[in-house]
């Protein structure tokens, strides 16, 4: 999924555009985020390419820019944690549909960079598979709060897909901070949210479509889906990752799951 992008300054997240995994983190307890899931592509064998967020038994949220080439088989891996062994709690499920964002125009930095995949059979809840809580409609996080990212892309720039789910904790940069022209101005939008920027943590390649966890009342809400970040590399100094805003789309992540 490697692809030019509009804008010199960014770049996807998706392994198939150019692989990102979370940089500067840490790999998780197995299914410490028994929400996230492993969106992975059919091309002889299956492979990871993208992150998601089960949200419903039936429904994953992915970034648009994750699936939306026409013809490629999908499915999603859930109650996973080394992607690249069979550890007993794996669901394997195939998509038999996906709904990009009606607002989706394939320019991520036009923001709505968001899709909802079906899947061809309910996912079994357990306690190694459950379902993200989504935030209200509209909700913002303030500057400076501790949220954590999560995936299986690169650990460092021009690396491989990681084994194992990795985490990170990583500080939200508000809207009002990240659009200043020294960050990044006007290519953010306020329906994406941005983290990170420190230079020390940041998405990378691979996470694209996965989850930003953010703890509220003491239960974690999926604040966003990971989007992109700057051209130049992952953990670039004063340029956060960014992912496309949960709460600016739930009334559209809710007709998506009522339709069926």
């Amino acid at each position: 999924m490697l692809r030019l992008v509009i804008l010199v300054s960014l770049a996807l997240l998706g392994q198939c555009f150019e692989n990102q995994r979370i940089i500067g983190g840490v790999e998780s307890q197995p299914n410490a985020w028994p929400w996230q899931v492993s969106l992975q592509g059919l091309s002889g064998y299956w492979y990871h390419t993208c992150g998601g967020t089960l949200v419903h038994p039936r429904w994953v949220m992915t970034a648009g820019h994750c699936v939306d080439r026409p013809g490629l088989v999908y499915r999603v891996a859930l109650g996973d944690h080394n992607i690249y062994e069979t550890e007993g709690p794996e669901q394997y499920i195939l998509i038999d549909k996906v709904v990009l964002n009606k607002h989706w125009s394939g320019d991520i930095s036009a923001g709505h960079d968001i899709a909802m995949v079906r899947l061809a059979e309910e996912a079994v809840l357990n306690d190694k598979v459950q379902l993200g809580l989504l935030p209200p409609k509209g909700e913002t996080l303030p500057n400076n709060y501790l949220c954590y990212a999560t995936g299986w892309g690169y650990t460092y720039n021009g690396g491989d897909v990681s084994p194992t789910l990795q985490q990170t904790p990583i500080m939200i940069v508000d809207y009002k901070t990240c659009s200043r022209p020294d960050l990044w101005g006007y290519t953010v939008k306020d329906t994406m949210v941005c983290a990170g920027g420190d230079g020390s943590v940041s998405g990378c390649q691979g996470d694209s479509g996965g989850p930003l966890n953010c703890e509220q009342g003491g239960k974690y809400y999926v604040h966003g889906v990971t989007s992109f970040i700057y051209a130049g590399g992952c953990r670039f100094y004063m340029k956060p990752t960014v992912w496309t805003r949960v709460s600016a789309e739930i009334d559209w992540i809710n007709e998506i799951i009522t339709k069926g």
